[in-house]
């Protein structure tokens, strides 16, 4: 029987395993199949490190049984009862050869003590968990290698001699019946066709497609599975490079409105000025005017550490295409930030955002904002002024997706936090634009460069990396939240800083209620409530000052209404869940605890911490956790304690965190096909993969001459390659 890549499992396999593939790991064709590759291989004697195993872990481990002992209990109910009442508990000991052990417990089978004897070496599968102070796996699955690793016939040659496989399986579906049928169907798919191009591949020394494939589930060696993933890896970073150098090349050659550099209202604007641009803000705010002046659509991504400036940079664009007769639009993910904007941009820019008003300078226009909050008799003046362009600035949240909202001469997208919008979303903003509108993509989370290369690869890149003048330093600690004299010294703190005429923040990982869907949770108590925390403060540790409410639940105008409060320092403490993470900027707000701090994320903290310290006096962030010393919940905490450098934290969190995580879920097919390349470890080839895709596209930008490759690019595009449409 020949069997293709695109041939259904259930054609080679048969139903039950073919439904088990299909149900458990989404694996439907012998293609998918393939592409499952085993993220790690065992090796029978090799030091197998059961002492990383942690609690909760769905594990698979290569390990010598040490002992089998029987023993009898009464259990508490009748459930486990065997005759007479009683149970019967097996205990295997296995471990490495460096000594670690874990205990396997089965209950009421014992006669698996025959097979499990002292000397047998297997894959153990289960979830960990700690009993009396030891690890163990609770009736795991398991499969003995053969006692003779000579026999052909033996699990040693069905698990691929030396090296072991073990693949990313579930509590139905096992590694070792992953592996007998990625084993059948290697068997029966001759050498698929190699879609990468052959004189890249030569010239690279890169292994073919069919050999890749077969050394990466049934690698001969150490040096095989080398060869193997490196080919595999380029093939995965070519592709996604050059469906991100094709979308960029087709877009330059869309035609947009030209916008020329300067124009009265920028003019003035920057005239009145009270301080001056950073030579970050400079530089950048001279790329973004000159790309404005073509006749090219700008896509240019927009980042910068937290109170970089990007706001300003960004205004100073919407202007240059105001001045011009054109309108931008500010999308924001959030009320909060939606209102922020429009608040600070008019605020800086004074009777300038008075158009149509009398007094009003005459080369002022309108800057409005649109929320899906808004009534009717809201919306209609609002629509009016977007419609005719009288509203030059337009600043919104999805609302301005809506049908209904109709632009004049809409020239440029900004898009604040753009990961936090959908595909559709962005595309509907782009498609009520006359002709393809610059967009402008602006994150306040610094991203590492293989990141930015990987994700943003489409976009031209600016970074804003100093501060401006007048920003203060942020001092941050990490307080231990079970130490009654540091919790009581915290509080102590938030009070001097408000006697001080100052203001604080309090920030809590849930609203409350019944949002306990914390996945993290495990046994450990719910998050800290920032509806509770705010009542025991009242009552207790700030009692007497005056403490405001916020967080996503609450409607528009109760938002806005504390929002202001605060703003004008008629609350001395804001009690708020992450809606305060980007955007806002209370100057006198100077101090910040975030309670349950190891709940939140590296790039999460840093951005909280960017809230205080925007004004002429010191920050300072207190992280209270329950994180123990030596944990990498208290170390990735004491690692933000470190240093205020953006930048740095980005890199950390990409180490430490899942890299599927930083790509995000809204990658669309990003993770179906990424699966062997590394953000960290692979940058060299993400880069050189760069240049090798621009090659292929100058030369040919059909991709006529390599029909396999350009299938492969064309899946990609299909399944993300709208989200790379920016903005």
């Amino acid at each position: 029987m020949t069997v293709g890549l695109e041939t259904r499992l259930r054609e080679v396999l048969g139903k039950k395993t073919a439904d088990a593939l299909a149900d458990g790991l989404g694996l439907e064709t012998a293609g998918d199949l393939l592409g499952h590759y085993p993220f790690r291989y065992a090796q029978r004697g090799e030091r197998t490190d059961l002492a990383s195993l942690g609690i909760g872990d769905d594990v698979t481990v290569a390990a010598q049984v040490r002992a089998a002992v029987k023993k009898t209990f009464t259990p508490r109910s009748g459930k486990g009862r065997g005759r007479g009442g009683r149970g019967e508990l097996l205990e295997v000991i296995v471990a490495d050869e460096a000594g670690r052990s874990l205990t396997l417990t089965f209950f009421n089978q014992g006669w698996r003590a025959k097979e499990l004897v002292a000397g047998r070496w297997g894959l153990f599968a289960g979830k960990v968990a700690q009993f009396r102070g030891r690890l163990q796996l609770n009736s795991p699955q398991y499969q003995l290698l053969a006692e003779d690793a000579d026999d052909p016939a033996s699990a040693i040659e069905e698990f691929a001699g030396t090296l072991i496989p073990v693949y990313p399986a579930t509590a139905e579906l096992p590694t070792w019946n992953i592996a007998k049928a990625v084993h059948t169907v290697l068997g029966l798919v001759p050498s698929p066709p190699d879609p990468l191009p052959a004189p890249l591949r030569d010239r690279l020394g890169l292994l073919d497609y069919g050999t890749a494939l077969h050394q990466i589930h049934r690698p001969e060696s150490h040096e095989y599975l080398g060869a193997a993933k490196k080919r595999l890896k380029w093939q995965e970073a070519l592709v996604m490079q050059t469906v991100l150098v094709r979308r960029k090349a087709e877009s330059a050659g869309e035609a947009a409105d030209p916008y020329p550099e300067g124009g009265a209202i920028l003019d003035a604007f920057d005239a009145r000025l009270p301080f001056d641009l950073t030579a970050g803000q400079r530089q950048v705010g001279a790329e973004i005017a000159a790309e404005l002046a073509r006749e090219h659509p700008m896509h240019r991504l927009l980042q910068g550490d937290v109170g970089s400036g990007k706001t300003l940079v960004a205004l100073r664009a919407m202007l240059q295409v105001v001045a011009h007769g054109g309108q931008a639009a500010l999308l924001a993910p959030t009320e909060v930030l939606a209102a922020q904007h429009h608040r600070s941009i008019a605020e800086m820019l004074g009777d300038l955002a008075n158009g149509g008003q009398l007094g009003a300078p005459p080369e002022a226009t309108q800057v409005v904002l649109l929320t899906g909050s808004a009534t009717a008799a809201q919306r209609r003046p609002v629509l009016d002024a977007v419609k005719t362009g009288a509203a030059g600035i337009v600043i919104g949240t999805h609302a301005l997706l809506y049908e209904g909202v109709e632009f004049a001469n809409l020239g440029l997208v900004v898009v604040d936090e753009q990961h936090r919008f959908g595909v559709e979303q962005r595309d509907a903003l782009r498609a009520k634009a006359n002709k393809p509108p610059h967009t402008l993509v602006m994150t306040a989370t610094p991203i590492p460069r293989t990141v930015a290369m990987t994700v943003y690869g489409d976009l031209e890149t600016s970074r804003l990396t100093e501060l401006p003048a007048g920003r203060s330093p942020i001092a941050t600690h990490v307080v231990p939240y079970g130490d009654g004299r540091w919790m009581q010294r915290t509080w102590t703190r938030i009070r001097e800083e408000v006697a001080a005429g100052r203001q604080a923040y309090v920030v809590c990982p849930r609203v409350g209620g019944d949002d306990t869907d914390d996945p993290n949770i495990g046994d450990k108590r719910p998050p800290l409530a920032v509806t509770d925390v705010i009542e025991e403060l009242r009552g207790n540790q700030l009692h007497g000052l005056r403490l405001g409410l916020l967080h996503g639940r609450l409607d528009a105008d109760e938002k806005d209404r504390v929002m202001r409060a605060y703003a004008a320092g008629d609350l001395d403490v804001l009690v708020a869940t992450t809606v305060i993470e980007v955007g806002v900027n209370v100057p006198n707000a100077t101090a910040m605890v975030v309670l349950d701090a190891e709940r939140f994320g590296i790039s999460q903290l840093h951005q909280l911490r960017g809230r205080v310290g925007r004004g002429s006096h010191p920050g300072l962030c207190l992280l209270v956790s329950e994180a123990m010393e030596g944990t990498p919940s208290r170390e990735r905490l004491d690692a933000v304690a470190s240093t205020t450098d953006g930048f740095a934290l980005a890199e950390l969190d990409l180490e430490q965190r899942r890299e599927g995580d930083v790509l995000g879920a809204a990658q669309s097919g990003m993770k179906s096909h990424v699966k062997l390349l590394s953000l960290l470890k692979d940058a060299d080839i993400i880069a050189a993969s760069r240049t090798e895709a621009a090659a292929l596209i100058d030369a040919d930008p059909e991709l006529k001459r390599f029909p396999e490759f350009a299938a492969l690019v064309d899946d990609l595009a299909a399944d993300r390659g709208e989200f790379l449409e920016k903005g």
